[in-house]
């Protein structure tokens, strides 16, 4: 234990942002976008009121605030193999909000 702290302190300390600064100069890092992802399941699915319309899944969100927990998507998906699918009422699915790079800033410390 004692070698692997020896180690650790032998290396140059390095602030977070010349981390961050390091890494943005390997080209080959490919830095996926800000995203997260919640937990939901499909409360229910609403039949299209016009037949050129398609059915909607409505999926509540855990952990979002109450107000938006409800989340309406069109009951069109795609499997791995190119397969048309459809939602069904109960079904657990898992809900991720992309955002891109340049849209996202920062974590602001709120202590200082």
């Amino acid at each position: 234990m004692q070698a692997i702290v020896s180690r650790e302190t032998a290396k140059p300390r390095m602030s977070r942002s010349a981390k961050i600064a390091a890494s943005d100069l390997n080209r080959k890092r490919v830095r996926p976008p800000p995203s997260v992802s919640l937990p939901g399941t499909i409360d229910r699915i609403i039949p299209p009121k016009r037949s050129n319309k398609s059915e909607k899944a409505q999926i509540g969100v855990d952990g979002a605030d109450r107000l938006y927990r409800k989340l309406r998507i069109d009951n069109e998906l795609v499997d791995e193999h190119g397969d048309e699918v459809k939602l069904k009422k109960g079904a657990h699915v898992e809900v991720t909000v992309t955002a891109e790079p340049k849209s996202a800033t920062g974590v602001i410390d709120e202590d200082n």
